[in-house]
């Protein structure tokens, strides 16, 4: 068949194609939303469109009547984009004679933006990105002006202050897991490192939560004692077990404020200090006998190769003997619980990954512009849902005593 008699087939961009999609899923979000409103609507005034009230009804919900009064065009911006809606006006008449206009439920009043609009730029913001670039990236729902940025920024910074001075008595805690991390901010127009102490808290039901971040010149013991105070003054109740990195200021701040807590030092962090007190040639040896140590099944296991590991390393490089017992019982502290709660209690690598994601996060910032961004960009993270906090292993068993202390080498 000759090419001028072939039937013509219309050929649509797959950008055409796109745009036509977005329209038409624009117009069943508008729609959808009109119609959720005008349901609201129908029911404060206890009868639909140009029908009547019935008597008996006594008026909408409390013996509300009422008379509509046109509409208003307002316009919504969400993640399915900008769209223009009407919403229904009326004025309702309450049993004692006063009116008041009517407001949906739905669409709070003066609300131009979806929660989850706002959800989309603060973290995106987040991300380690600046403002033009949240433009950018925020284009297809068109919300994120510069103008919008800062307004949403500012009301996340109103939510932290918020955060910060919350009470605390009705948190559930029974196991504080304590270390900090080293970001680069800027002070006086100096890139200088600065220590954040993070405070992760777990309940009775096992979920970890975020109790305190606080931006300090280091991790002395002054630093931590600040930060503890500041829970304790909120109320926080006495935890029944805690995990720490090993750092000498944070055990000397606990220990004024908590002594007699279960503490356990991070197993992941003493083996690190294992290997830097040994030549590289028995690293492999010194990894497999403290593995075989600490995963052993059992305290009655774990306890017997804790004896002959320093026995063994006394005479091989006593150093290594040496720095294990300088930590004492703290390391083995986790066989005081339960052992389906000794892989969590282990180490302090709930608090790790949270340090990990941060830095991943800002890492196209290489320096902070304050130490405060700092604190507020690591709660935020939290807040804002980008990253997931699951129930720690061996929940179930929380609510159980701690068990008896290991066994005293001494002894």
């Amino acid at each position: 068949m000759p090419f001028s008699l072939m039937p013509r087939r219309r050929f649509v961009s797959s950008t055409t194609g796109s745009i036509r999609i977005e329209a038409g899923l624009r117009d069943r979000v508008r729609d959808f939303i009109e119609t959720m409103i005008r349901t609201e609507f129908d029911v404060a005034l206890a009868r639909p469109r140009y029908a009547r009230q019935l008597a008996a009804s006594g008026g909408g919900a409390g013996g509300v009547s009422g008379h509509r009064q046109g509409s208003r065009v307002r316009t919504l911006t969400g993640t399915f984009g900008k769209t223009e809606i009407t919403v229904p006006r009326a004025r309702l008449k309450a049993s004692d004679g006063a009116t008041r206009e009517w407001t949906s439920k739905s669409l709070r009043a003066y609300q131009r933006r979806t929660k989850a609009a706002d959800a989309l730029i603060a973290s995106t913001y987040l991300a380690g990105t600046n403002t033009r670039r949240v433009r950018g990236r925020s284009r297809p729902c068109s919300a994120a002006q510069s103008d919008t940025v800062s307004r949403v920024w500012w009301k996340v910074k109103t939510d932290w202050e918020a955060w910060n001075a919350r009470a605390l008595a009705d948190e559930p805690i029974v196991r504080l897991i304590l270390d900090g991390t080293v970001v680069r901010v800027r002070l006086d127009r100096k890139a200088t490192s600065i220590s954040l102490l993070v405070v992760i808290g777990v309940r009775e039901d096992g979920q970890k939560v975020l109790l305190a971040v606080k931006d300090m010149g280091g991790e002395t013991t002054e630093a931590w004692r600040t930060v503890l105070d500041d829970l304790i003054a909120r109320d926080l109740r006495r935890p029944e077990f805690l995990i720490v990195d090993g750092a000498p200021g944070l055990e000397k701040a606990i220990a004024a404020v908590w002594n007699g807590v279960p503490l356990q030092r991070c197993t992941v962090h003493k083996h690190r200090n294992l290997l830097g007190h040994a030549p590289e040639r028995l690293h492999e040896e010194i990894t497999a006998d403290y593995t075989d140590m600490i995963y052993a099944a059992t305290a009655e296991e774990i306890e017997e190769r804790r004896k002959a590991f320093i026995r063994k390393w006394r005479l091989r490089h006593r150093a290594v003997a040496d720095n294990l017992e300088e930590a004492g019982d703290a390391v083995f502290a986790f066989t005081r619980l339960p052992p389906s709660q000794w892989r969590s209690a282990r180490t302090t690598n709930a608090i790790e990954r949270l340090h990990e994601e941060f830095k991943r996060r800002i890492k196209t910032q290489t320096v902070l512009p304050s130490a405060d961004t700092a604190a507020m960009l690591f709660w935020a993270l939290l807040a804002s849902g980008q990253i997931n906090r699951r129930k720690v292993d061996g929940w179930q068993t929380l609510t159980m005593t701690v068990g008896k202390p290991p066994i005293d080498l001494a002894a």
